[in-house]
């Protein structure tokens, strides 16, 4: 009831918090990213989507003004994240929890969501469990496995692999790429000849390019986390000729970011990928969102990173607007069940079952295209599920 005051002791975790409200009271929303360490640069693109939706679209919503706190973990702290969690709950007084780059931090503060009854958007951290872990939990960004078991089956059915190595990061994500690709290359009747995990923190990538070079396959899945390994694990790939079409390399998209690009140069032609956005996406929506968000960055241009964040408020936004302003995580999680709309990547949907994402996938190719690499989309999966969370 709006105007009525409570103090809530929640068991557990031992939160203390106030559920004041008015329609006139900021809302304020806590964004935990990894601002500083290796994913920094992760954290600063998410935080640049969600700036351009409130640049463009105003701070206020359903008559509440927007406050945005941030806080870092330095992550992957999964520990860190939940701190910081019952921190912004309990001491800050936010009202949603957002952001979760990294699945680490995301498990982290699921539970202070559950028991706090805070609706949580997860603007990027792709593992499937996720959304178990708290039923305030509603997903923007990409499962793993929503892109990797269709990618699978592609890569038999259409391309016409028979034989594939897979090299992934040893964490949560890497693990589901692993499976969700796997199994769809071998339902599809492809074989699995062998397979390797990097170390998720600080990789040296040579060791492990190498046995897949030794091995010969005829294609090699690879899924890093985005920041600075794509470029890093790009410059071990053309270092040992690992390129097409020699090797057919099959990978998440992180690995043909533009930062990626530019170390392999040349040898990047014909690497295929799967993803959820493409910035070259030829659509008036993502034209006017790559323009906007370019501009607003010194020319640096979004990624998964920025789309997930900028979707993430047009949730949060939405939802209030729905709840005329009512910011408790029943109403919210509620009014996020089954909403759709058109985003730059392309049409969304809310699935209400699993507060997950779904979504078209893409299949893109690096081609040249007049004298710049880029990913052309070859191919368009639509209305796709995670593949763990029921079927399609």
């Amino acid at each position: 009831m709006l105007g009525r005051t409570a103090t809530v002791v929640v068991l557990g975790l031992g939160l203390a918090f106030s559920t004041a409200a008015s329609a006139q009271e900021p809302l304020k929303i806590g964004v935990i990213l990894p601002y500083s360490g290796p994913f920094a640069d992760a954290a600063n693109q998410l935080q640049a989507g969600i700036d351009l939706y409130l640049a463009t679209h105003g701070n206020e919503v359903a008559g509440r003004t927007i406050e945005i706190v941030r806080r870092d973990t330095g992550g992957p702290a999964a520990d860190v994240a939940q701190r910081l969690a019952q921190e912004l709950v309990v001491r800050d007084g936010v009202d949603i929890l957002a952001g979760f780059a990294l699945t680490p931090e995301a498990l982290g503060a699921a539970p202070v969501s559950a028991e706090a009854g805070k609706l949580m958007v997860v603007m990027n951290a792709a593992t499937s469990i996720v959304t178990e872990q708290s039923p305030y939990i509603v997903r923007t960004s990409v499962t793993i496995p929503q892109l990797n078991y269709a990618f699978g089956q592609w890569a038999h059915e259409v391309a016409g692999v028979g034989e594939a190595y897979t090299l992934v990061a040893d964490y949560g994500p890497g693990h589901d790429a692993e499976a969700a690709f796997s199994r769809g290359f071998t339902e599809a009747g492809g074989t699995v000849v062998g397979s390797d995990r990097t170390p998720v923190a600080n990789p040296d990538f040579s060791a492990f390019v190498q046995r897949v070079r030794d091995a010969n396959p005829e294609a090699v899945y690879i899924f890093v986390p985005g920041g600075a390994q794509p470029a890093a694990i790009g410059r071990a790939l053309a270092d040992r000729g690992l390129a097409p079409p020699d090797t057919a390399i099959f990978a998440q998209g992180e690995l043909t970011h533009p930062e990626a690009l530019e170390s392999m140069g040349e040898t990047a032609l014909g690497i295929i990928t799967t993803f959820h956005y493409t910035l070259e996406r030829d659509d008036p929506l993502n034209n006017e969102f790559v323009a906007a968000y370019t501009a607003a960055n010194n020319g640096r241009e979004p990624d998964l990173f920025s789309i997930g964040g900028y979707d993430g408020m047009h949730l949060i936004f939405e939802a209030l607007k729905a709840t005329d302003g009512d910011a408790s995580g029943d109403a919210l999680v509620e009014a996020a069940k089954g909403m759709s709309w058109q985003s730059p990547r392309g049409p969304m949907w809310i699935d209400p079952e699993t507060r997950d994402v779904v979504q078209t996938v893409y299949i893109r190719e690096i081609q040249d295209v007049d004298g710049e690499l880029q990913n052309v989309i070859i191919h368009e999966i639509p209305d796709v599920k995670d593949p763990l969370h029921g079927s399609n």
